[in-house]
Order: C-alpha cells, then sequence, then structure tokens
C-alpha cells in the first residue's frame, strides 16, 4: 500500500510542475476495493488534458502498468487506470458537472 501511496503523489507532483490545476489526492482504501487513490486535477483545454495524460505515461509506464486510458478523445475526461492508482484528468466544466470529490467526499485528502 505504500508503493501506490508513494506513486500517486509522484503522479500529483507531476501534474502541479505540468501546470494542472485544483490537483487532489483521494486515499479510498477504507472505501472500496475498486483502487486505492484518485487523483484528480483540472486542465485549461483539451489538449492540455492530453498532454498531461501524455506525460503521466511517459514517465510512469515504465514503473508501472497502465491498465488502461479512457477519454483521450475529446479530453474533456481523461481516466488512466494504474490498478491501484486512478488518474482524473478533467476540464474545468466537466470537472463540476460530474463532482468526484463530492461523490468521493468521504475519502480522505491526501498531501502532496
Amino acid at each position: 500500500m505504500k508503493r501506490a501511496s508513494t506513486f500517486a503523489k509522484k503522479i500529483a507532483k507531476l501534474l502541479l510542475e505540468k501546470k494542472a490545476e485544483n490537483i487532489v489526492l483521494l486515499d479510498l482504501r477504507r472505501l472500496t476495493d475498486i483502487c486505492d487513490f484518485f487523483v484528480i486535477c483540472s486542465s485549461t483545454s483539451t489538449i492540455h488534458s492530453q498532454a498531461l495524460a501524455r506525460e503521466v505515461e511517459d514517465k510512469f509506464k515504465k514503473a508501472w502498468k497502465l491498465h488502461h486510458v479512457e477519454g483521450y478523445n475529446p479530453g474533456t475526461w481523461i481516466l488512466m487506470d494504474f490498478y491501484e492508482v486512478i488518474v482524473h484528468i478533467f476540464t474545468e466544466g466537466t470537472r463540476k458537472f460530474y463532482a468526484l470529490e463530492d461523490l468521493w467526499g468521504d475519502a480522505k485528502r491526501v498531501e502532496f
């Protein structure tokens, strides 16, 4: 579990370096079996979303198995499933609409 936590924090830090906005790291270990952590962020555009997803994939594909990616086109919500860690990259309007932080409101927020 420590390894997944470290990985999620590394993703969050990379997204921050690449100008993602409003990054949130949620610990879901006590709430669900689907994964251990969500990394959620906003992008400034669909092109920015796609660039963020490419950066995450390029940086971590050797260290972690990327199970699948959804939503690359049109890029308003890109989901990257690394099994223990799921990354959600949203455009701002799509993020507000789906409100994952509210849906998973019982999850602990993790500092990175």
